[in-house]
């Protein structure tokens, strides 16, 4: 008699965002862009909070967060420029020390922000996989988004994210606590 072992899997569900023509095109030609160039990148704000929270995409800018250094992004400007993006180079140079690279996209804002500091650069590992249409792409953990929400004050949304089941509390304590925010933990 032979034994059979049983194998538990975890399957995580499928995260999706949807967004009107516009906000999918936009998101779509930023993925396209970064990818190209092989710079690592994730989709914040409107995009992340859709895939976690649901809603569509439909105003607002599109933000990126891209792994590159500095110096690159003169290079994505350029490139942009090339794949039927609007670059107002005075803007660029306007925004040079903020490490923001300003596109825009028919009609539709794109920030592409360069992360700079190692909070940011934590998030790509922790990062994950979306649908967009026939997209797959990347957005923060639920604990970084809700991270970042409790930087912008968004706190209804912060208790929506602590609220779903793959929401790690300790892990987004020990978070704040790391980038000296301590007093803010739940």
């Amino acid at each position: 008699m032979t034994s059979r072992s049983t194998r538990h899997f975890t399957i995580r569900a499928v995260l999706t965002i949807r967004a009107a023509a516009p906000h999918a095109a936009a998101i779509a030609a930023a993925d396209e862009l970064l990818a190209k160039q092989r710079i690592e990148h994730l989709f914040l704000g409107g995009v992340a909070r859709a895939a976690w929270l649901g809603g569509l995409v439909d105003s607002g800018a599109i933000d990126v967060l891209a792994l590159m250094q500095s110096q690159q992004k003169n290079n994505v400007a350029m490139m942009a420029g090339n794949r039927g993006f609007h670059v107002d180079r005075d803007e660029v140079e306007r925004t040079a020390e903020l490490d923001l690279v300003p596109l825009t996209f028919d009609g539709v804002r794109v920030h592409v922000l360069v992360a700079s500091n190692a909070l940011y650069a934590r998030m790509f590992a922790a990062a994950r996989p979306a649908q967009c249409g026939e997209l797959e792409l990347r957005v923060p953990s639920v604990e970084d988004l809700a991270l970042l929400l409790t930087m912008s004050e968004d706190e209804d949304a912060v208790r929506r994210l602590a609220a779903k089941p793959e929401f790690d509390r300790a892990l987004y304590n020990e978070k704040l606590t790391s980038i000296g925010l301590g007093a803010l933990v739940v």
